[in-house]
Formats: structure tokens, sequence, C-alpha cells
């Protein structure tokens, strides 16, 4: 469960990845979907650091 944990960050930022490439590549980019992407990646990025910082 720790190791879950662990990159739970890690899943988190890909998922804001993932947010940003599929409306790209389907050509049905707005700016709402670029602002909760760019949230999605920056909570992931900061998860990574404080979990990874918990779970050593």
């Amino acid at each position: 469960m720790n190791t879950l944990l662990k990159y739970l960050g890690v899943i988190v930022l890909l998922i804001g990845v993932a947010i940003l490439a599929i409306p790209t590549v389907t050509g049905n980019l707005n700016n709402a979907t670029l602002l909760v992407g760019l949230a999605v990646i920056i909570a992931g990025y900061l998860g990574h650091i404080f979990l990874n910082k918990k779970f050593e």
C-alpha cells in the first residue's frame, strides 16, 4: 500500500498529461481544458514531492 501511495503523485501527473494530450490529438482545445490539465499536473508534481518525503 505504501508503494502505491509513494507513486500516487506520478500517477496524477500522468493523468494531467493525458488530459492535455487527448484534446490536442483530436483538435478540440480550449482554455478550460488547458487550465484543468495544468492544475492536475501541478497537483501531481506537488503530491509527488510531499508523498516521497512522507513515505521514505
